[in-house]
């Protein structure tokens, strides 16, 4: 066997890979067969780093020198320098503040994470299982197998405390015992990789840079129950993960982790990939099994639950990715070390995609309990440009909105629940001062209004409705009545729908009503949006102190609404001006203004 003397790790998630990440990888190749290095230095596609900001990553080893934002055009240097000299690029390192960053470690963004799920991600070449062997990878399993009952898996579970990472936190040893007293010869394991949640990204990175983990613990809990059979239904628009995973699949059978008599233990599973077509509501586990019946994703009423009568009406257990990429490290680590983490009723890690007004965007793996402001503030390294920190918006459009007087309200599933707010799958927007959070709680509406599936009319009419009222204020029109009116639909909406989409829509309006009513107060009465976001509110306007004249504001304004001579202050013709803003983008002097 050839050793290599050097790794070079290149992210190919699917952040990194828009950015080209694929020629990179094949410039490496190239630069180091063209100076006789391709022997000795080998060429690695990782999953996802984390710091998706700095993409596309590489990562050099031994030293474990952190290079971002590589171009192809950078790979030349790499190679001369680091490959052939050993002198680092230090223009490609990561420099947080003042300070250059050699190590991943060294940063701030990594310092303060706890990495369980996301384990292996930057770590494997996920489409290698032997990688994933030399990582612990299916020494679980085996554990399982030989040395467990299915009771004693189910209780080591149960031990852990890990609960649902989909959304809802349901124990997850509980979700498995009540499938596992059920009779019947048929019972199934499913994966959600639906995954449908606006700026929401953990899972796809997870089956991108560690597939097996997922397979493993499916076939853990296809043991624990008494299933035979495996389904992951997976978002079609992951064409990345979805190659990925299918290439485990087969990769598993052909090591016989998957198939028949598993580790000679007589335990049979195999696991079938299904695709999404792309509809919200199926992330919802009744319409998900609904769709890989064949079915149109519809929720179904709720008992029976799916442990009882679910998948092809046998019972059936649903976790998401996360919750299964957490199951090999439990009981390869013991179920007491992942309970020692955390807070509370919520123990372990909890993985978020942070993204909006941060500036460290990506992945983030925290023990559950950790405040928000160390999310914020020291993982995300603050709002940029010197803007204040507004609120943040956990659980997607199924969350609330978190303003900044709350920031050190810890991210526990109870914490999240006592302000209003939800940690769903993970998402976790950061908002500043310039956003308006009437205009966010539009923003959050209009995507289950989009998805809702119309099978029950508290979702389907009502989130509409509410729609609308949030539509008339911000477009001026709004009265303190429909405020009254908007709350009310709210707690209806809530407390009538079918499935978690309608009972969880209303979240971000009624959190932005509890947290920021001062904000729809001044749309109704004042006529004014204190953001200065929402269009029909506003008028754009010329200091005359300021303004030079230098004409590039009319010279730029679309439809002429602009007027004034060279060097003489110019003026706005408000019934002419569309409120489209490039006057404000063109204006050197800080002259023009909104109000």
């Amino acid at each position: 066997m050839n050793f290599a003397r050097a790794h070079i790790l290149v992210c190919g998630g699917t952040g990194c890979t828009s950015s080209k990440s694929p020629e990179i990888i094949a410039e490496f190749e190239s630069r180091l067969k063209e100076n006789g290095l391709a022997d000795e230095i080998k060429v690695v596609q990782t999953g996802c780093f984390g710091l998706c900001a700095l993409g596309p990553i590489v990562v050099v080893y031994p030293e474990g020198i952190y290079y971002c934002q590589v171009k192809v055009e950078d790979v030349e240097e790499i190679v001369r320098e680091h490959m052939l000299k050993g002198r680092v690029v230090e223009r490609l390192l990561y420099k947080e503040s003042e300070e250059v960053s050699e190590s991943l470690n060294d940063t701030d963004f990594y310092k303060k994470q706890t990495r369980i799920a996301l384990r292996n991600c930057g770590v494997i070449d996920p489409e290698n299982i032997d990688e994933y062997i030399a990582y612990d990878g299916y020494q679980a399993l085996a554990k399982c197998l030989t040395e467990y009952t299915p009771q004693q898996v189910i209780d080591l579970v149960s031990a852990s405390g890990l609960r649902g990472r989909g959304g809802a936190g349901f124990p997850t040893g509980r979700k498995w015992q009540f499938a596992a007293v059920e009779k019947g010869p048929v019972k199934y394991v499913c994966c959600n990789a639906d995954e449908g949640d606006p700026g929401a990204f953990m899972d796809r990175s997870v089956l991108e840079g560690d597939p097996h983990s997922v397979l493993e613990a499916m076939t853990i809990a296809g043991y624990a129950i008494g299933s035979s059979q495996g389904y992951i239904y997976v978002r079609a628009e992951y064409p990345i993960a979805v190659q990925r995973l299918k290439k485990a699949v087969e990769q598993s059978r052909e090591y016989g982790f998957l198939g028949k008599n598993i580790f000679d233990s007589g335990f049979d599973f195999d696991i079938d990939v299904r695709l999404g077509a792309g509809a919200f509501v199926c992330g919802e586990e009744t319409a998900l099994m609904t769709s890989i019946e064949g079915h149109r994703g519809e929720p179904r009423p709720r008992p029976p639950f799916p442990a009882v009568k679910g998948l092809f009406g046998v019972p059936t257990i649903l976790n998401n990715v996360e919750t299964y990429a957490n199951i090999p490290w439990i009981l390869v680590h013991g179920p007491e070390k992942f309970a020692e983490m955390g807070s509370g009723a919520s123990k372990g890690t909890k993985v978020f995609a942070l993204g909006g007004k941060i500036k460290n965007t990506g992945l983030v793996e925290i023990p559950m309990g950790t405040p928000l402001r160390q999310v914020i503030e020291d993982i995300g390294g603050g709002c940029p440009n010197g803007k204040k920190f507004k609120a943040a918006q956990t659980g997607g459009p199924s969350g609330g909105c978190i303003p900044a007087s709350l920031i050190d309200t810890p991210l526990d599933y109870e914490s999240m629940a006592a302000i209003g707010s939800i940690i769903g799958s993970g998402g976790l927007i950061v908002m500043d001062e310039d956003n308006c959070m009437v205009d966010i709680a539009k923003f959050f509406l209009e995507f289950p209004v989009d998805e809702s599936c119309g099978k029950c009319s508290p979702c389907r009419i009502g989130t509409r409705r509410m729609l609308e009222i949030l539509n008339k204020i911000t477009s001026g029109q709004g009265t303190l009545e429909d405020i009254d009116t908007l709350e009310e639909l709210c707690n209806h909406v809530k407390n009538n729908s079918l499935c978690g989409l309608g009972q969880t829509a209303p979240n971000p309006v009624l959190s932005t009503l509890r947290y920021f009513r001062d904000e729809y107060i001044a749309h109704v009465v004042d006529k004014k949006c204190p953001a200065g976001v929402c269009k029909a509110l506003l008028n754009y306007s010329i200091d005359p102190e300021k303004c030079k004249g230098c004409t590039l504001c009319a010279r730029n304004c679309p439809v002429g609404a602009i007027t004034g001579s060279v060097r003489q202050p110019h003026e706005i013709d408000k019934s002419k001006c569309i409120k489209c803003g490039a006057c404000i983008e063109k204006c050197k002097f800080d002259a023009i203004y909104k109000a």
